[in-house]
């Protein structure tokens, strides 16, 4: 009866474990709704949506058209603020708000009642995303947003402060495996532009961060909220990435070639009257010293002739 009983417990030990393994493996809600913000359909298994967005119409400047307008990130960045940041000028602005703003102070059903077009009937989400996916992407904008002005500087887009060896580490440990230790070996296509991990570091910090904490809509890529990073590890990620190859770099000159000849020896004729003089002085000076030890030489061998002669007489 007491190996039934142990039997039964260690079975119900596995069982356990198994559920704790598949729950850590299994994205969280937060997560969930983070892909969901970067891009719904593909995060909910969904066809993408045709036409524009209703509210596209409200804006010029950014020419996109078609599923990339119902994107959540398209019209607020992948910094959530909108027209007040990485957004707010250039091909992608659109003049939309800021979600740092306008969720701190709403509760979860607020901003659901949002998405389902409460305060704006054009801004309604609900024919398409049904309450559970809903539900993610509120949990996501009250809890998730994260203001990056304290990790990326906006005008160089390098990472502010930063321990470049941790991000080495986190980026080895988990990365590496699936982009290559140059982060080369996944191709980005973006903007038309073929690119790879460092340039998306360089070129787009925020993306990069979003996407590192919360995986990617659509793909099993890990997210690393889920994995127990931290804010701070994302930037420390962010901060090695950006020191990978971006493929830009000058190709090393090898063979012959503009460019790859050496290097010109240094010094050259005189510049100045005295310089001129003393360097054919020494010049002089070293031909005639030279001659005489030539000369000498030629002497001392002559005598050691005749004396050898001698000797033999």
């Amino acid at each position: 009866m007491k190996f039934f009983y142990s039997l039964v417990l260690c079975a119900l030990s596995v069982l356990l474990m198994s559920v704790i393994g598949v729950a850590a493996q299994s994205p969280s809600e937060l997560t969930q709704g983070a892909q969901l913000y970067d891009k719904w359909y593909a995060a909910a298994g969904l066809p993408a949506p045709e036409g524009n967005m209703p509210i596209w119409s409200r804006q010029s400047t950014n020419t996109r058209s078609g599923a990339e307008t119902w994107r959540c990130v398209e019209c607020h960045g992948w910094d959530y603020q909108g027209r007040e940041g990485a957004y707010g000028s250039g091909s992608h602005y659109t003049g939309f708000p800021s979600l740092l703003r306008q969720a701190d102070p709403l509760t979860r059903e607020q901003i659901i009642a949002h998405l389902k077009g409460a305060n704006d009937p054009q801004h309604d989400f609900s024919p398409y995303l049904d309450e559970a996916s809903l539900r993610k992407l509120a949990v996501f904008l009250k809890d998730g947003l994260i203001d990056d002005r304290q990790y990326i500087d906006s005008v160089s887009l390098q990472v502010i402060g930063g321990d470049l060896q941790n991000g080495e580490k986190l980026y080895t440990e988990t990365c590496a495996a699936c982009h290559g230790t140059d982060g080369k070996k996944i191709v980005f296509r973006s903007e038309g532009v073929d690119e790879y991990l460092g340039s998306v570091a360089r070129r787009d910090p925020w993306r990069f961060l979003h996407r590192t904490r919360f995986g990617v809509a659509g793909t099993a890529m890990p997210a690393g909220y889920d994995l127990g990073w931290t804010p701070e590890d994302g930037r420390d990620i962010l901060m090695y990435a950006q020191t990978l190859p971006t493929g830009r770099e000058a190709a090393p000159v090898t063979g012959a070639g503009a460019g790859s000849e050496p290097e010109p020896p240094r010094g050259g004729p005189a510049s100045n009257l005295w310089s001129g003089i003393l360097t054919g002085l020494a010049a002089f000076f070293g031909t005639f010293g030279l001659s005489l030890l030539f000369l000498g030489g030629l002497v001392l061998l002559g005598m050691l002739i005749v004396s050898l002669l001698r000797g033999r007489r």
